[in-house]
């Protein structure tokens, strides 16, 4: 800890956001960088406590406490301190592949399991991470790194999310030969085309893929895996299959729509929002928003996202129905917390768009069948031409476990512990295998499937499995050190070859 005091000398201090009544004109990033003076001074409010939950990643009570990559963020918040980018960014990416997405859509499981957050305000870990990758990027300093030596082995990575993604970075890292194959046209999955460009822009994910593919990874889109003849053909052409493809499958909403136009699911009008702005796709499966009245049911990231992503497309109104009640969400102060998309409807309706305690109980259409409003539960009927489930997912999709032949209920079935499925050759991990989750939990899903599939391919692997072995012993050599560090410290000592500047 670089200095004692910090946490009595500074208070917290979040990036900023741009003004919502601006920022809602255009699909650019709102986030603000704080200047490299304040920065430092959040560094300094770390404590570098004797137990540092913060770095955690473990389940207590049914509830994730810390960050489940088990980021070592003390260390990096002293090296932000002190000025040394270059050791703050070589701490940083040994446990965390992806700090660029996860700074900037993780919920921040770490800062609520932070000690000064007690009686305090916790540490801007989230802000700090995403200022340290930045940095990096910005000096150019994350060139890529190819493998001295490829193993000769080949692995297909089914999805380009943010689980499949990681398993592939970390298989070509240790000399495999790693293709990702995609259904969509472009890669990225969830980042790509779940998540509206101001929270993370494609250009970002987008800079990434383009250096993992001069580290050697190869991305093939436009390949549905769901298709029996394309699994047979990568089951006989790789060494080993890894199924990263979410768990996209949507909960119902309980609705009878037989014949009514004008209903889609949260993740099919974000993705055709994401076509439209940044693809140039006209024709998208989902009509934008501009005009009509939107009633989105739901409420989290995806419900927050539909809000903000109807308000750019011009919407002429939009609700958002949540079921539980408004007590449900006060904090500890009994103030009602405010998403980035509930200041936006603020600045551009005047009023908050949320409803608590309210379900749409019916829809109502016109001769045509196109729809014309929603009945709530409270009686009254809203004017809607468009009403958007964002309830959550089911599961995964079926088409592709049935393909590969593996055993699936709401997720793919693995034995404890393990991210091998029944079907000789075939993993999974992420979404797929755990079930809808944040974007941490699926980069730490897939370090830690690659780390099995490495020793699967080769006999032994010195990648670090973020995600423990729940009970099962650890292996001899080089994997027996690494788990030891890993259990003990929350993360590995293994260089993560970036050198400091």
């Amino acid at each position: 800890m670089g200095k004692p005091t910090g946490f009595l000398e500074y208070t917290r201090r979040e990036d900023g956001r741009r003004p919502a009544a601006e920022r809602v004109r255009d699909w650019e990033e709102f986030h603000l960088p704080l200047p490299e003076e304040i920065r430092r001074q959040q560094g300094a409010r770390c404590m570098n406590c004797g137990v540092p939950f913060c770095q955690a990643g473990m389940i207590y009570e049914g509830k994730a406490f810390g960050c489940p990559l088990h980021n070592p963020i003390p260390e990096w918040n002293d090296m932000i301190l002190s000025g040394n980018w270059g050791h703050a960014l070589s701490r940083l990416l040994k446990a965390n592949s992806f700090p660029e997405f996860t700074g900037r859509v993780c919920p921040a499981p770490c800062e609520n399991a932070c000690i000064c957050g007690i009686y305090g305000d916790p540490i801007t870990v989230r802000d700090n991470e995403l200022s340290i990758i930045e940095a990096a990027f910005g000096a150019g300093k994350l060139r890529p790194r190819r493998p001295p030596q490829w193993s000769g082995k080949k692995v297909c990575v089914v999805g380009s999310g943010p689980a499949g993604l990681a398993a592939a970075d970390q298989l070509n890292r240790r000399g495999h030969m790693v293709t990702v194959i995609e259904r969509a046209e472009h890669p990225g999955g969830l980042l790509m085309y779940g998540i509206p460009n101001m929270k993370l822009p494609k250009s970002v994910v987008r800079r990434r893929i383009d250096l993992m593919t001069e580290e050697g990874v190869t991305f093939v889109c436009g390949v549905d895996a769901s298709e029996g003849a394309v699994a047979k053909r990568l089951l006989a052409e790789y060494d080993a299959v890894i199924l990263c493809c979410g768990a996209g499958a949507p909960r119902p909403l309980g609705l009878d729509t037989t014949g009514i136009s004008g209903v889609c699911y949260g993740t099919e009008y974000l993705k055709a929002a994401v076509e439209r702005a940044q693809f140039g796709k006209a024709e998208a499966a989902v009509p934008s928003a501009s005009g009509l009245d939107v009633v989105i049911i739901g409420t989290g990231d995806t419900a927050s996202d539909c809000v903000a992503t109807a308000l750019r497309q011009g919407c002429r109104s939009v609700t958002q129905l949540v079921r539980r009640p408004r007590t449900d969400y006060l904090d500890a102060a009994g103030s009602l917390p405010l998403d980035y998309a509930h200041e936006e409807a603020l600045a551009v309706t005047g009023q908050d768009p949320r409803r608590f305690g309210v379900q749409v109980q019916s829809l109502v259409a016109g001769e045509s069948g196109s729809l014309t409003g929603v009945v709530t539960t409270e009686g009254d009927t809203l004017p809607c031409q468009l009403l958007i489930g964002a309830t959550g997912f089911a599961g995964c999709e079926r088409g592709v476990c049935e393909a590969f032949g593996v055993e699936a209920d709401r997720t793919v079935r693995t034995a404890p512990g393990s991210y091998a499925a029944n079907a000789d050759k075939v993993f999974a991990a992420g979404d797929m295998r755990r079930g809808q989750s944040l974007v941490v939990w699926a980069i730490a899903e897939g370090r830690s499937a690659a780390a099995e599939v490495d020793r699967y391919l080769t006999g032994y692997t010195n990648l670090v499995r973020s995600i423990g072995k729940m009970g099962n012993p650890p292996d001899t050599g080089m994997e027996k050190f690494q788990e030891i560090f890993s259990w003990v410290l929350g993360y590995s000592h293994i260089d993560s070859g970036y050198p400091q500047w």
